[in-house]
């Protein structure tokens, strides 16, 4: 078992956080891409697309909690590394599969077809997500130690979001754009995922785990004293909110450059100046929870982007050139702020994302110091169904909106929209996310972490 006070050594976080880089492309891209994909290359309607990607993640509400007990009873026998390797093929196949076929007799044929995939791609990616996220909390029994665990796993989360969103529009480009380039796109991001996932899968085999026992009986009986533990609920409600809002601005961000900002090119130079400042400003979100507290300094990163997100309102394409970007790229006045939010969104984000997953951590080992046990998959399983959940409810809601304000589906390409549609696609990047920021800063202001003592074990009361 790991000593309170241990140092968890680099090696080890580094092997486990690589594991993300994977996760997140298929976490980010199908999210970004899908709906983009199945409007304007299957003519799947906006609504219809949004239902797509939500049917899979229901399932995933039943399938997270009981892959995360199942992961549990076998760590003893067996560690979390089956699951992993499983998993880490299963996703990498099904997201080459997403995007394999482009022609289809109809477009319901299509959603269904894509729903189907997408069900498969899923379940597999929950065999490897679940356990992946209750290691984080078996590694070290110390606080900080944990949100260094998690900084190291945002840093590679954010090249995840690089590769899966900055770089996934040029490869489509580079194989020829059409079906041959979402095909050639799929392939070279599903051998990044399977890549960097076999790496943790393999590279975790024998490092030794906090081994606290767990929970017998029933899924239900298991799940219980979880929803028990006041402070992950409050925390996992406060997350379900603020991922459904972010959920809704990552699927139309293609429609915001495609339309809106009418430079879809800017995409991967807004990713990469997001990502840079996002890795510079881990070493911050290392250091401000020491000074001021995690809540604190999760409640300064979630306002600050919010403040940031609701600018997006005032968003309109320009024609003044001010610079030039090394390729020959001409940017405008508003190309330039663009590029700005992407600087202040890198630099916050990162640090409310890695501070919400730590704090999840907190939680489980809050329950192993007043229980004993304490069910790490379990509590793994529900924070991940719910975010999952969140990032499926993101499609709908963008879908209703953008048919509510017109959106027009197309095959084969893009197609021209209406000024009132691409209202509809800038408040889904802007208010709608920011608004559902500020509902979760409300849900967390009741988010309290008791003190306890290592070693004390007593049942969790009604009141806990």
């Amino acid at each position: 078992m790991t000593s309170t006070h241990q140092t968890v050594p680099t090696s080890v976080v580094l092997r486990y956080g690589i594991g993300q880089l994977g996760a997140q492309v298929f976490r980010d891209t199908p999210a970004v891409l899908l709906p983009l994909f199945m409007t304007t290359m299957l003519g799947v309607p906006p609504w219809l697309a949004g239902l797509v990607v939500l049917v899979p993640k229901l399932w995933l509400i039943l399938c997270d909690p009981l892959v995360g007990a199942w992961s549990d009873r076998m760590k003893a026998l067996y560690g979390r590394t089956p699951f992993l390797i499983g998993g880490a093929v299963g996703t990498a196949l099904g997201f080459v599969a997403l995007f394999a076929k482009t022609s289809y007799p109809s477009p319901w044929m299509a959603a269904a077809a894509v729903c189907g995939l997408f069900f498969l791609a899923s379940t597999a990616f929950s065999i490897y997500s679940v356990p992946y996220l209750a290691i984080a909390a078996e590694l070290s029994h110390d606080a900080h130690q944990r949100t260094r665990i998690m900084v190291l796993r945002m840093f590679f989360a954010t090249f995840g979001v690089l590769i899966g969103v900055g770089v996934a529009q040029p490869l489509i480009e580079h194989f020829g754009g059409g079906s041959s380039g979402w095909h050639g796109m799929s392939l070279v991001l599903g051998a990044i995922c399977l890549a960097s996932m076999l790496t943790t899968a393999s590279g975790l085999r024998r490092v030794p785990l906090i081994m606290a026992g767990a929970v017998e009986g029933s899924l239900w009986q298991q799940v219980k004293p979880v929803l028990a533990n006041k402070p992950f609920v409050t925390l996992l409600i406060t997350s379900f909110v603020s991922n459904v809002g972010q959920a809704a601005s990552y699927t139309v961000i293609g429609f915001v450059f495609l339309y809106a900002v009418q430079a879809i090119w800017l995409i991967p130079v807004f990713i990469l100046c997001m990502s840079a400042a996002s890795l510079a400003a881990q070493p911050l979100w290392l250091w401000l929870p020491r000074r001021i507290g995690k809540p604190r300094a999760y409640v300064l990163a979630s306002a600050i982007w919010a403040g940031v997100t609701v600018t997006w309102l005032f968003l309109s394409p320009s024609s003044d050139v001010i610079a030039h970007l090394p390729g020959g790229q001409a940017l405008s006045s508003q190309h330039v702020l663009v590029l700005v939010r992407a600087v202040v969104i890198g630099v916050v984000n990162g640090g409310f994302i890695l501070l919400a997953l730590s704090m999840m951590t907190d939680t489980v080992d809050y329950q192993r110091r007043i229980a004993g046990v304490a069910n790490e998959g379990v509590f793994a399983g529900l924070f991940s169904a719910l975010e999952k959940l969140a990032f499926a409810m993101g499609p709908v809601i963008a879908g209703l909106v953008m048919s509510g304000f017109g959106f027009e589906a197309s095959t084969g390409g893009a197609g021209a929209q209406s000024p009132h549609a691409i209202q509809g696609i800038v408040l889904l990047y802007s208010a709608i996310p920011a608004g559902m920021q500020l509902i979760a800063l409300l849900i967390f202001s009741r988010y309290r972490l008791p003190v306890v003592e290592q070693g004390t074990q007593a049942a969790l009361s009604d009141a806990a």
